[in-house]
Order: structure tokens, then sequence, then C-alpha cells
């Protein structure tokens, strides 16, 4: 039987060498590539993170739901656009600031009554710069009566009026044109003068003093 010949240490290292040298790009091939910890943590290039993922519990499955639609005017409501800013808009006036009404002075005579059964209460009127005469009655004769009202102003001014004097025994008024007011109202009367129709007899006369 033959001896085994020795075998060179410096030939063992040298294959040791060259078997490492194989290896270790083999190796690196294989896992891909390493990013150091330097490029890993670059705050000049961070990771893309989305904010649900990031607020999702570890181990969750990515959120799917959908993005939140616009919203939706209710129904009924109206599309006109609204009002631009800067509008003019006119101010509400308080119910206090209106234009207080005019108000009508009145010289009345007494209410007189005729056996007949007529009721009459003749008056001056005046407002602002008009004037003007109006009588109030009742006509109970249950006939239909004929009226004539005056009112007589200052330089002889006189105006008549011949009113319908109806047989429904209700409360009315009769009354003149309005006239521009000659001096004061003051020097104004009025009379009504009440007849049966195609009769020269008066059943009531009625005066403002």
């Amino acid at each position: 039987m033959h001896p085994r010949p020795a075998v060179n240490p410096r030939l063992l290292a040298l294959l040791g060498v060259v078997a490492v040298a194989v290896l270790v790009p083999l190796a690196g091939a294989s896992a891909g590539p390493v990013l150091s910890d330097s490029a890993r943590h670059d705050p000049a290039h961070p990771d893309p993170v989305r904010h649900d993922d990031a607020k999702r519990p570890a181990g969750a499955p990515p959120s799917t739901a959908p993005s939140p639609s616009p919203p939706t005017a209710p129904s009924g409501a109206s599309s006109r656009p609204q009002d631009k800013p800067g509008a003019p808009v006119a101010p509400a006036r308080p119910a206090h600031d209106a234009a207080p009404p005019r108000e009508t002075t009145a010289r009345c005579g007494p209410e007189l009554s005729s056996p007949h059964g007529v009721e009459a209460q003749t008056c001056v009127l005046s407002q602002a710069d008009d004037t003007w005469a109006r009588t109030y009655y009742r006509n109970a004769t249950g006939e239909a009566l004929k009226a004539v009202l005056s009112v007589m102003g200052p330089k002889g001014r006189t105006v008549q009026m011949h009113c319908v004097v109806g047989a429904d025994d209700e409360p009315a008024a009769c009354e003149t044109p309005r006239e521009r007011t000659a001096g004061t109202a003051a020097r104004y009367t009025a009379v009504a003068e009440f007849a049966r129709a195609g009769s020269a007899a008066l059943l009531l006369r009625s005066g403002s003093n």
C-alpha cells in the first residue's frame, strides 16, 4: 500500500481564498440591493406615506373607503345664485318711522231728529288745505227722501250736493266734494235739508253751528 502524499498547507489556503471570492458575489446577487442606514432614513427623501395608512393600526388592511362626494343641495332648495356681496340693500324702516296719517278736524252741530223719523248731524271737515261738508243721517220714515247738503265759505262761495236717502232705516252719510280752503276752515258752515220726494216741505234742517 502506497503512502498518501502530504498536502501542502499553502495550496489549501489558496483554494479557500478562491472559494470565498466566488461565493460572495453569488450571495449578493441572490439577496438583491441593500440600502444603507443613511439612505434608508434620508430626511431629504422621505418615504411616501398615505395619511389614512399612517393612522391605520398595525396589521389592518389598507383603507378602501371612497372619497367623500361634494355636498348636494336639499330637496326643494332653490338653485338661484346667492346675492353678490356688496349689493345695495334697502334698510328696513321701523313702523314708528312711517309718515303719520293726516289728521281731520270736524266742527259739528247738534244731533237733530224730526217727528217724522229723520235724524241727522252735519259737520264741516278740514284736512291739510281742503275743506268740505258731511252729514250723518238715518231715515226711519219708511220712504225714500231727498236731501241737499250745502257748504258755504268766505265771499259767498257755496258748494251743494244732492243726496239720495234710502228707506232702509240704516245710518248713512253724504258729503260734498273737497275744496281748497280759502282763509281758515272756521269761516265755513254747512247745512243739510231733508224733504220727501216731489215735496217742498222740509222734514228736517241740520246745520254745523
